[in-house]
């Protein structure tokens, strides 16, 4: 598809605006306090927002409509940990580091263990963060170069240049203004799709009618209280792994922990990340209603049977292209039954009527899977690389196809501006980290315009290294899942040793180590046995696992080799 000229003015001028008054506000930072922690001047609405952009990378604002469009809102539950995090947070992390006054979270480690834990805990953070750069990076470009058309490699550098520019010229404080920004750009751009996606519904249909459509196809339950494993997202997988999740996140990952550290003072800090706590579920809930309304509009209007373009394209393509076609019939048919069933649902709102939604949505379900199976034989037949599960590709597809001028093009630029939010952040942590914690504190004694010079180097560095990522990287089944799979993996060990060195004063720094070395492995042994489904483990509780065995391995090495004195810190 090609973008009106409007929409090219539109979005051009909103990033170029974004990136030249971060890049002109934060210019000339002359030490390390300045760059690192954009010279503790931030207000708690800066670093609320700013905590808010890093964590709501463009795969939130693809990927959750489009989970909201197929599974409903139950999505919602896996953030239900994150205020209880906010508040631990609050009361333990924060007033630690801000007495320690460190510039990363793994400075802590060394003063409480040794540098060797404090060096593992900075190298696991670097595995994990870059890849996810070059997949934050990655997200938007392949979806936007499918639907668009667009060059994927020169999408690719496009967005990872535009990053580095202002991340390596003004550091954390130019982050934390331009994010401002883009979460300003953001919550307009959303809130402009949820009102357009309304008031394309037929006149008849209010918006407490398409929430009851919704309803009846099951796109409205949210809570689930069991405790099935089969169950991915449900009250107790957000409760317990949301909570450790979020904990390890928003307190022991650099590229969250340097957002508050910018904060003027402590309680500006604390401030920040409750208001992040207040706003975050909320927003969520939003994004994954604006899926749902997505849904309804395509309860009247036709869907694609698969939302991937390419997906088609190759398929009409094979020798499976007759039996697409047949498919497309075959949903054309039940789009026009369910029109008869949801008409007489509005007049009569019976039961039997919402039952034969369901059983209509259910038939088109099975029809959706059928295509995408036909796709993956074409693609295979053809040797082709295509994705067909088509979740991230609902939104945008809706939004080129739906909207007026000019709004594709702010729509646009909500994704590209919550890709560089999100990768900005994640490049400032790992230059500063591996500045602070690898390079300065193994090479002795530097001037502040050294430091400064060599963690520019380092970002740049890693930005480069994320594009590289994200040129090689492949799609997975739903991208804001494949981000929280990776962090869950390294997460809850980390998290792990962090409690350890706040709780556990009896253990050791050898204890530690050996213990996140054999924690680390296996975690990774169960994810695979979980993939290979050897185990039924979903991915959210690794956080809580993890965190668990980091514990109690290093109480048992420690215990083993007789209780020492207490440690304090």
């Amino acid at each position: 598809m090609q973008l009106n000229w409007i929409d090219w003015v539109v979005l051009s001028a909103t990033l170029f605006a974004i990136v030249a008054y971060g890049t002109w506000q934060t210019r000339g930072s002359k030490n390390v306090k300045d760059y690192l922690r954009g010279g503790n001047k931030s207000k708690w609405w800066t670093i609320g927002l700013s905590v808010m952009a890093t964590q709501a990378s463009a795969i939130t604002f693809l990927s959750t409509p489009g989970q909201a469009f197929n599974d409903g809102m139950g999505f919602v539950q896996f953030y239900f940990g994150l205020p209880i995090a906010m508040v631990v947070i609050c009361m333990v992390f924060i007033p630690l580091y801000h007495r320690l006054k460190v510039y990363t979270a793994y400075e802590f480690l060394e003063s409480r263990f040794d540098l060797k834990t404090r060096t593992l805990t900075a190298i696991l953070f670097l595995i994990q963060r870059g890849l996810a750069a070059g997949i934050t990076i990655f997200a938007p470009a392949i979806i936007l170069s499918v639907v668009l058309g667009w060059d994927l490699i020169i999408l690719n550098i496009a967005i990872g240049l535009l990053v580095i520019i202002y991340t390596v010229s003004g550091g954390t404080r130019a982050v934390n203004v331009t994010q401002k920004h883009q979460m300003v750009v953001i919550f307009i751009g959303m809130l402009v799709a949820f009102f357009l996606i309304v008031s394309k519904l037929p006149e008849n249909i209010t918006f407490s009618k398409a929430l009851s459509i919704a309803s009846a196809s099951g796109k409205m339950e949210i809570l689930d209280f069991s405790f099935s494993l089969n169950n991915r997202y449900t009250f107790w997988s957000g409760i317990i792994g949301g909570t450790f999740l979020m904990l390890s996140y928003f307190g022991t990952d650099q590229s969250q922990v340097q957002r508050y550290l910018s904060g003027k003072s402590i309680k500006e800090m604390q401030l920040g990340l409750l208001f992040n706590g207040l706003l975050k579920v909320p927003m969520q809930f939003f994004i994954l209603l604006v899926g749902v309304m997505v849904f309804v509009f395509y309860q009247f209007n036709e869907a694609p049977i698969n939302f991937n373009p390419n997906g088609k394209e190759i398929v009409l393509k094979s020798q499976y292209a007759e039996a697409y076609k047949a498919l497309e019939i075959e949903q054309n048919q039940v789009f026009n039954d369910k029109q008869k069933i949801i008409s007489s649902f509005i007049e009569t709102n019976s039961e039997t009527s919402k039952k034969y939604i369901a059983l209509a949505n259910e038939a088109n379900d099975d029809i959706r899977n059928d295509a995408k199976l036909l796709i993956e034989k074409a693609a295979e037949e053809l040797n082709e690389k295509v994705v067909s599960n088509d979740k991230d590709y609902v939104f945008i597809n809706f939004i080129l196809n739906n909207l007026p001028r000019g709004l594709i093009g702010l729509l646009l630029a909500v994704i590209l501006s919550a890709a560089m939010s999100s990768t900005a952040s994640e490049l400032n942590a790992l230059g500063s980290t591996t500045t602070i914690d690898l390079y300065i504190r193994n090479s002795g004694e530097k001037t502040e315009e050294e430091k400064v010079k060599i963690s520019r180097w380092f970002t740049f560095a890693w930005g480069i290294l994320a594009i590289g990522v994200a040129c090689i990287a492949n799609l997975f089944e739903n991208l804001i899942q494949l981000v929280n799979i990776i962090g869950s993996i390294f997460y809850g060990n980390v998290l792990g040793v962090f409690l350890l060195a706040f709780f556990f004063k009896f253990i050791k720094s050898n204890a530690v180590f050996v213990s996140a070395l054999i924690t680390q492995v296996i975690i990774i042994g169960l994810y695979f046995l979980n993939e290979f489904e050897y185990i039924n483990l979903p991915f959210l509780w690794l956080n809580f696992v993890g965190c668990a065995i980091v514990i109690i391995i290093a109480i048992i090495i420690q215990t083993s080799n007789g209780k020492p004195k207490t440690v304090t810190t």
